[in-house]
C-alpha cells in the first residue's frame, strides 16, 4: 500500500528533523513538499524509494543541513554478507580438513604414500563438492590446493612438502580470485534521491528567483522547487542546469543557448 508507505517515510523524517534541531515551521514545510514529491511519484508508478534513495537517514539529513549545520549519520547496521557467510564457511570447512588429516594421518614411522594420495583425493572432492552448494568461489581455492598435492603423492613427495604446497596454492588462488572478483564486480555508484538530478537540464515552470526564493522546474517528469545562486529572474520555460540539491530544493544555472 503506497499511501502507508508514504506515511512511514514522511513520518520517519519528521521525527529526525525536529530532533536533529530544524526550526519546527521548516519542518512542516519540508514534510508538505516531500509528501507532494512522493505522492507525485506514486501517481507516476514509481516507488518511494525512487524519490528517496536506499538510506533514509541520508536523505532526511539532506534536506535538513540547509536549515542548521550538517549532522553526522550513523548508517544503519547491515546484516552479514553472503560474501561473509561463504568466508566463515570455507574457513571452517577447511580447519576440519586439517583435522580430518590429523586423525586419518599414519601414524608409524614409514609414511604410506598411498594413505595421502587418497587423502588429497577425498579432500579435493569434497572441497569440490562444497564449491559448487556455496558457488563463491571461497572452496575453489582449497579444492586446487588439495589437487596440487595429491599430485605430489602419486609423485612420492614428502608429506610435509605436500601440507606446504596444499597452503601455499590455496592461498595464492585464493588471492587471485579476491582481485578478479573485486575488479570485475566493480560498478559506479548511482546518486540516491533528489542528487540523481545534480548535472540534469530542466525546465522553468514558475520564474526562479535568489530574493524572492520563488521558482519551479521540471525535470524529467517531477517538478521541484527551485532557486538559484545567481543575481537574476529566470524566467518560465527557460532552459536550466541543475548544480546543487539544497534541503527542499533544486539550485539551477541558465543553460547558455545554443549557437544557431
Amino acid at each position: 500500500m503506497p499511501d502507508v508507505e508514504i506515511d512511514r517515510i514522511v513520518s520517519e523524517c519528521d521525527r529526525y528533523w525536529r530532533s536533529s534541531g530544524v526550526p519546527a515551521p521548516a519542518v512542516d514545510e519540508m514534510a508538505a513538499e516531500l509528501r507532494s514529491h512522493l505522492l507525485d511519484a506514486a501517481a507516476e508508478g514509481k516507488a518511494p524509494g525512487e524519490v528517496v534513495g536506499a538510506d533514509l537517514a541520508i536523505f532526511a539529513e539532506e534536506w535538513a543541513r540547509t536549515q542548521r549545520g550538517p549532522v553526522a549519520v550513523r548508517p544503519a547496521p547491515s546484516p552479514p554478507s553472503p560474501d561473509a557467510r561463504r568466508t566463515v564457511l570455507a574457513i571452517g570447512l577447511v580447519v576440519a580438513g586439517f583435522t580430518a588429516l590429523a586423525i586419518l594421518a599414519p601414524k608409524e614411522d614409514t609414511v604410506d604414500l598411498n594413505s595421502w594420495q587418497w587423502i588429497w583425493i577425498v579432500a579435493a572432492v569434497i572441497l569440490a563438492i562444497g564449491e559448487m552448494l556455496t558457488a563463491g568461489f571461497f572452496l575453489l581455492p582449497f579444492a586446487v590446493g588439495a589437487a596440487a598435492a595429491a599430485i605430489l603423492a602419486f609423485l612420492g613427495v614428502n608429506p610435509i612438502l605436500q601440507l606446504i604446497t596444499f597452503i601455499v596454492v590455496s592461498v595464492l588462488f585464493l588471492s587471485i580470485l579476491q582481485r578478479f572478483a573485486k575488479r570485475v564486480g566493480t560498478h559506479p555508484q548511482v546518486d540516491a534521491g533528489a542528487n540523481r538530478y545534480v548535472g540534469s537540464t530542466a525546465i522553468v515552470i514558475e520564474p526562479v528567483d535568489r530574493l524572492t526564493a520563488n521558482g519551479l522546474v521540471r525535470v524529467e517528469t517531477e517538478e521541484w522547487r527551485a532557486t538559484t545562486d545567481q543575481p537574476i529572474t529566470i524566467p518560465a520555460g527557460a532552459e536550466v542546469r541543475v548544480v546543487e540539491v539544497r534541503g527542499t530544493r533544486l539550485v539551477v544555472e541558465p543553460v547558455p543557448p545554443r549557437a544557431s
